[in-house]
């Protein structure tokens, strides 16, 4: 009879690990909860074109402690005489500052367009590139994504010691698709 007791107690802890398994699976990332910063990227196509056939993305984020996507809806409410409020509604005009980029040959392509960007002020379509927003909010892919384009204007160059740097906004423009992003080797490929 002991000898069925321990037959028991293995057989009495097995579903115990079962569940210990469930929780270790619900401990993965889930599309509920809060996400990390690192979640929400943002990609440049630093060839400078606004066409999605051959883009070369790079991923901002070196250097940058804090970087948000500012909206800045245009609205406009007025009041009628009848003390009736009505709401304009015009749009966004979102944009990004990324204040913290330091001047680094070894950023290639990047670097290049912000140099001569800022060092030979340049204007219109020799700013203008496509951003890629991606919202890693699941543990599979395809991920959420937004294309757009976007104007990208150096604010400064030079600073502070401690390194040359060339802060930048970035102005989304229009044309905005949603789509799906895949990664392979961490290089994104957008499907619209």
């Amino acid at each position: 009879m002991p000898d069925e007791e321990v037959l028991t107690e293995p057989n009495d802890t097995e579903p115990d690990n079962t569940e210990n398994n469930n929780e270790e699976e619900t401990d993965m990332p889930e599309t509920t909860g809060k996400l990390k910063r690192s979640a929400l990227m943002h990609f440049l196509n630093t060839a400078f074109s606004t066409s999605l056939t051959s883009p070369d993305w790079y991923l901002i984020g070196k250097d940058v402690e804090d970087m948000s996507v500012e909206l800045n809806p245009d609205t406009e409410a007025t009041k009628n005489i009848l003390d009736e409020t009505s709401i304009t509604d015009r749009g966004y005009e979102p944009s990004v500052s990324v204040d913290t980029y330091f001047a680094n040959p070894d950023d290639g392509d990047i670097y290049d367009q912000l140099k001569d960007i800022a060092m030979n002020r340049k204007t219109d379509g020799a700013c203008r590139t496509l951003v890629l927003e991606v919202l890693v909010d699941k543990t599979t892919g395809p991920f959420d994504a937004w294309v757009e384009e976007a104007i990208i204007k150096p604010t400064s160059y030079g600073g502070a010691q401690g390194g040359v740097r060339i802060p930048y906004t970035i102005s989304f423009s229009g044309n905005r698709q949603a789509g799906t992003v895949t990664f392979t080797d961490k290089v994104p490929t957008f499907t619209a």
